[in-house]
């Protein structure tokens, strides 16, 4: 079907304000079919299903709208684990401020250099996860980040990785539109967790595409905050072997507009994926989590557990599935998302789904979207805690399924940490 006219225009003029990169064959090859997938699909409007909630206009932009910088201590996300850093300015890597791409376990190469080489494994990689995502839901703007993407790395795992790998993104101009793809390969047997935190531009076009093989784990965990205007779109891409483990965990705090999009194929028996959010908006604030989770083989169990406190008019927004293919028997999958909402200005819109083609399995999911529990409060004010810091205790206390999904209980209390902060930041 060919695209209405309005569309056409908006995604050939904004195509037209991009440069792709210079490539070598196989990442030219990539490139050019990702540029294929966005020009047939078109860039996104208000009147497409998976749009309806969130307006694409600021991400269909030409230009990024300004985003002012955060202004405030920048104490960084996760400073007190051990781990590598590479650090990003406005999506451009600074090899000054990283450290040595250098760790056992895992090869580190940044993508101009894999992608000037004709030859690479992540030929197999690149783009291919996101192509397979538009079944049956168009992802334009990851389509566009394939085509266009300007820097980002490519990671193989081939062990157990001594420690995390941390990508921390820095926002130091108000116009900046940054455009970051990375892959990653995690070998049979290999153990890999990766961390993400920072606010990387004024515009954030992300993409990060995951294949984790048999007996294989990947972890990862995201702080998406401070500047407050920034506005940003994701994707998180993984497939899934036998036996294999996949774990991700976002916090989003502030920010204008949010959307993180995930697609997860289980394709080997016996697989485990679990994603989980939380939320945290004030005023201006719209955050959307769109998840699509595919069964494809035997005893697998997928989780989805989303959690989001809003007040002063901020919205929240989830859509998410749970696609059971035939053949897919004993499948467990749940999910789960739920708000919190501090006064009558917020909201929360859901669309959960489940699709199911096979016969033995047990899935469920739920939405539910409520106030501060007063007998709750009632009970700590009663014995002498200050109204609010019982509302923040109550908070918590509804973020912590959420929280739970994290592996690493040092990550886990750093994430604690900072949601205590907001809410101190954010009172009354």
């Amino acid at each position: 079907m060919a695209l209405p006219q309005t569309k056409m225009d908006a995604t050939q003029t904004r195509i037209a304000a991009l440069a792709m990169p210079q490539s070598g064959a196989w990442a030219r090859e990539a490139r050019a079919a990702g540029l294929a997938r966005l020009e047939k699909m078109g860039l996104p409007g208000p009147r497409d299903e998976y749009w309806r909630f969130t307006r694409p206009d600021s991400l269909n932009a030409v230009e990024a709208p300004e985003a002012a910088l955060f202004k405030g201590s920048d104490t960084p996300d996760f400073g007190d684990l051990d781990r590598l850093t590479l650090v990003f300015r406005d999506g451009v890597f600074d090899a000054d401020m990283s450290d040595d791409l250098s760790l056992e376990g895992v090869e580190i190469q940044r993508l101009a250099d894999a992608a000037a080489q004709d030859i690479h494994w992540a030929k197999d990689l690149y783009g291919v996860l996101e192509a397979r995502a538009h079944d049956p839901v168009n992802r334009p703007f990851a389509a566009l980040n394939s085509a266009f993407a300007t820097d980002g790395f490519v990671l193989r795992a081939t062990g157990k990785v001594s420690k995390p790998l941390h990508f921390r993104y820095l926002h130091e101009k108000t116009d900046s539109d940054a455009i970051l793809h990375f892959v990653v390969r995690v070998e049979e047997g290999a153990d890999l967790t990766l961390l993400e935190s920072g606010p990387a531009a004024a515009r954030f076009n992300s993409c990060l595409e995951v294949d984790i093989a048999d007996r294989s784990a990947f972890h990862h965990v995201r702080t998406q905050g401070r500047d407050h205007e920034r506005r940003s779109v994701t994707h998180l891409f993984a497939r899934l072997g036998e036996d294999s483990s996949f774990k991700s965990f976002t916090l989003t705090a502030n920010g204008r507009l949010t959307r993180n999009e995930a697609f997860l194929e289980l394709t080997g028996d016996n697989a485990s994926a679990h994603i989980a959010g939380a939320a945290m908006g004030d005023g201006e604030f719209h955050h959307d989590d769109t998840v699509f989770i595919t069964h494809d083989a035997v005893n697998c169990e997928s989780r989805q557990v989303y959690k989001k406190v809003l007040k002063n008019g901020a919205i929240g927004t989830f859509q998410g599935k749970i696609l059971v293919k035939p053949g897919a028997q004993k499948t467990d999958g749940y999910q789960i998302s739920q708000s919190l909402l501090l006064d009558e200005d917020a909201q929360f819109l859901a669309k959960p789904e489940l699709e199911i083609y096979a016969d033995d399995v047990a899935c469920s999911h739920g939405s539910t979207s409520g106030a501060i529990d007063e007998e709750a409060l009632f009970y700590l004010r009663s014995r002498g805690v200050p109204v609010a810091e019982a509302q923040d205790l109550l908070v918590l206390a509804f973020l912590a399924e959420a929280i739970d999904e994290i592996e690493d209980d040092l990550i886990a209390d750093d994430i604690r940490l900072r949601l205590e902060g907001w809410l101190t930041r954010h009172r009354g």
